[in-house]
């Protein structure tokens, strides 16, 4: 029988979100949006309203728009989006702060961070009046850890005292500024996130874990008015700084969110281990009385670890309120990536099962982001695509935005979506077995019963450098000396790849008959590897190798040929493809050549699997070398991900 209640609750709901922090490290401000080019291309609000979301977390930091104060704020990026968005119907959620501490004369431990704040968030109100959905300050307590406990980002203090500094003035703001905007329209939201990942450990650390898995609530807590004297954090708040009445007054002033914003990260729940010897030595830390490893939880044989669906039991049993995902993303391989939202997903509509309160999910880093694999402190042009792969002239839809839309739209999701991520996998242990494993929940190598990759080609390097990959990705492999044009292979296969052997074209028919997508490689010269796995430096593709490339596009469309990148050759060599490089080579400059290391092929590899699932077609050419890769395809160019794979 069906819950009436559930008749009436509407459906969840996806989002979408632009990863936008501007964070500062001493006086050097980094800006996703415009690392990402988002600052440049307001068509970006046309693609997230085309994944058919309601709603998008919209950045509209104070430190862009009024960096040198409110009588010079240039508000015309936000009303050229904002009136996309509304012309599609979707509803922003808008930020005005997001891991940063304001413009270059504000400081988080400053009382005038506060008051600067509530003034532009008045500003944005008035000049927004129909915006009902806020974030004034996004994942305060996250920022306070960052720019004030472990001095990673500016002011880059190391205190107790100075993160409670931090935090007070961040959820003052948001108080205040709540109150502010409520004032031209009463009926605003407040949407608060925050990175809720639980911490686990070893039995002798299991005050400090439960000091963290308190802490983490705490700008709920105080936003919601429930820090009292018999609070769990009341001393320990006395004792880093906080005065009676600093906590009195977020008890008078109780501001509790309207939904509750929950970030959550694969690696960013964590384990405390105090046999530090049996880890690296950057992983050793403590907290002054105790030494101790800590680890991303996942990654500890044998330790608990959670997910989604255990974030949103623990958040709806604390508090009972209306619950989103805010952030659901994931730096890995497209599958994993794929993996991810779908889980997330799934774990939001069993918790809404469950009476959970859930609105929505949000896949989040829509065009990507930049960086974060040194948490902001360093710029090394590390990138991680999202729904989309800016690193072209137009940004390129991964098979996320085919899964984003399916989610919108009650689809079925695309290939690999439902398969088992590597959180999951014995393949993710890097750290000894904690207690006695027995007691495990038992854990899947990879979803065997999913559809194959079906890979026909020769035994040799590049095979099994191919199997290793689709082993360590939870892909199945299904081998096969020829595949033909009436396959009896169950299940059907999702893709099939035909290594650089006889038969190619003869492949291409085959699976033009039954609509399966094809990856192949040209030019079967740069795969005849030394003994060692070296590969030769520089391969010209033969005369005939383009005329095969052709072939196989003209006997199915939809196959993508793999070309690897050579030095500069004859611009009638390479017909599809344009002479110039860009990207990091910049134009008029050789496209990198395979250098001759076996690692150069596992990158080509990722990258290759990567475009399949992608669903990509086409001649393509992927180049490595030491500033980095790049994939291009007609006018099309993209930096190829070096992401790892786990």
């Amino acid at each position: 029988m069906t819950d009436t209640r559930d008749a009436e609750r509407p459906p969840l709901q996806l989002w979408a979100g632009l990863e936008p922090t501007v964070n500062r490290v001493h006086d050097r401000q980094m800006d996703q949006l415009a690392l990402t080019g988002t600052d440049r291309r307001p068509e970006d609000m046309d693609r997230l309203a085309d994944l058919g979301v309601q709603a998008v977390r919209f950045p509209l930091l104070w430190e862009r728009t009024a960096p040198r104060g409110l009588s010079g704020a240039d508000w015309r990026w936000g009303d050229t989006r904002l009136r996309r968005l509304q012309a599609r119907r979707v509803q922003p959620i808008v930020g005005l702060v997001h891991h940063g501490s304001g413009p270059l004369g504000t400081d988080l431990l400053e009382p005038s961070f506060v008051s600067g704040l509530v003034a532009y968030a008045r500003a944005v109100a008035r000049r927004y009046p129909d915006i009902t959905a806020y974030t004034p300050v996004n994942e305060p307590l996250t920022t306070a850890r960052f720019s004030a406990l472990y001095g990673h980002w500016y002011p880059h203090a190391r205190s107790e005292a100075a993160c409670w500094l931090a935090l007070k003035h961040q959820l003052m703001a948001t108080v205040l500024a709540m109150r502010a905007i409520r004032e031209v329209q009463p009926a605003a939201q407040l949407i608060q996130t925050e990175d809720l990942g639980r911490t686990f450990s070893t039995p002798d650390l299991a005050a400090q874990a439960d000091f963290e898995n308190e802490r983490r609530w705490l700008s709920l807590d105080l936003l919601c008015g429930a820090v009292t004297p018999d609070h769990p954090l009341w001393a320990h708040l006395r004792a880093a700084g906080a005065s009676e009445r600093d906590l009195w007054w977020f008890a008078e002033h109780a501001c509790a969110p309207d939904v509750l914003g929950l970030n959550v990260y694969v690696t960013g729940e964590r384990f405390l281990d105090s046999r530090v010897d049996r880890y690296p030595p950057h992983t050793h830390g403590g907290n002054g009385h105790a030494i101790y490893a800590d680890v991303e939880a996942v990654r500890v044989c044998g330790a608990a670890h959670g997910g989604p669906a255990a974030r949103l039991a623990e958040t709806h049993a604390r508090y009972g309120r209306p619950m989103a995902l805010t952030e659901v993303h994931l730096d890995c391989t497209r599958e994993e990536q794929l993996r991810w939202l779908w889980q997330a997903w799934h774990a939001a509509q069993d918790a809404r099962e469950r009476g959970a309160d859930v609105r929505a999910v949000t896949a989040w880093a829509a065009m990507g982001a930049c960086e974060w694999n040194s948490l902001l402190t360093r710029q090394d042009g590390h990138y991680e695509s999202g729904l989309w792969d800016v690193r072209a002239p137009r940004p390129r839809p991964t098979a996320l935005a085919r899964l984003a839309r399916a989610l919108g739209s009650g689809s079925p999701p695309p290939p690999l979506a439902t398969g088992t991520g590597w959180w999951a996998r014995p393949v993710r242990h890097l750290y000894p077995v904690v207690g006695d494993p027995g007691h495990e929940e038992p854990e899947h190598d990879q979803d065997r019963a999913g559809a194959p990759l079906v890979v026909v080609g020769p035994e040799g390097a590049l095979r099994q450098t191919l199997i290793r990959h689709c082993t360590l990705r939870g892909l199945r492999v299904l081998l096969t000396p020829s595949f033909p044009a009436h396959s009896c292979t169950s299940p059907v296969p999702w893709a099939v790849v035909h290594l650089p052997a006889p038969g190619v074209v003869r492949t291409a028919r085959a699976c033009a008959a039954q609509r399966l997508p094809l990856l192949t490689f040209s030019g079967a010269a740069v795969y005849r590897a030394a003994p060692e796995g070296a590969l030769h430096r520089h391969v010209l593709v033969p005369d005939g190798q383009a005329a095969l490339d052709h072939a196989v596009l003209r006997h199915w469309s939809q196959a993508l040929v793999i070309r690897p990148g050579a030095g500069r050759r004859r611009a009638e060599e390479q017909p599809i493809t344009r002479h110039f490089p860009l990207g990091l080579a910049g134009p008029g400059r050789p496209v990198p050549a395979l250098r001759g290391a076996a690692e150069d092929l596992d990158q080509l590899l990722k990258t290759s699997l990567n475009l399949l699932i992608d669903g990509e077609t086409g001649l393509w050419e992927i180049g490595c070398g030491s500033a980095g890769q790049e994939i291009r395809r007609g006018s099309q160019a993209t930096m190829a991900e070096p992401a790892p794979y786990l």
